[in-house]
């Protein structure tokens, strides 16, 4: 995957290079390249996030059609984990926070965020090929098999979940 850092750096206008130039603005301007990048990644993560949703929704019509009120019913918890860290990811600090803010978050802290947004990908990655796999066991008409496979599903979301968590905890100051 490409660095979005490095999209955002080679991205630059004429004024971003003006301001690159005068003194006292280069590093404020990179910090602001960082929190778009870390704004763009993001954004990616919710967008594959709702696809991911939309997936299961498209597995809970198959469930609708062929199986009992258990599975619909762990199925429709997860659709609404999934729209919760949806609205999580989407809308969280953006890392970089100003020269007023409560919170400042130094350029080396920012890198670090982006380094938890990028390895949520993995999370993301790992949730699809379940999600896959589930819609394949629920047209094979595989129930205990699918059961099995939507609870990995839960235990995916929630890794994912508690990663965010901590990278909103690095923004916050409060990792411990």
């Amino acid at each position: 995957m490409p660095d979005i850092r490095e999209r955002v750096e080679e991205d630059k206008g004429v004024l971003k290079k003006i301001q690159n130039f005068i003194p006292g603005f280069r590093g404020y301007r990179r910090k602001e390249d960082l929190r778009d990048a870390d704004k763009m990644l993001r954004m990616q993560l919710a967008d594959k996030l709702g696809l991911q949703r939309r997936g299961l929704e498209e597995c809970r019509g198959m469930l609708m059609q062929s199986y009992g009120s258990k599975e619909l019913d762990l199925l429709g918890g997860l659709i609404s984990q999934f729209k919760r860290v949806e609205g999580k990811v989407e809308h969280a600090e953006m890392g970089y926070s100003g020269f007023v803010a409560d919170i400042q978050i130094k350029e080396e802290e920012l890198d670090r965020l982006y380094e938890f947004d990028a390895a949520m990908i993995d999370h993301i990655i790992s949730v699809s090929a379940s999600i896959d796999s589930l819609k394949n066991l629920l047209m094979a008409a595989d129930e205990q098999n699918s059961y099995k496979e939507l609870m990995n599903i839960r235990a995916r979301i929630t890794s994912f979940e508690d990663q965010f968590a901590r990278r909103m905890n690095v923004i916050q100051g409060t990792e411990v």
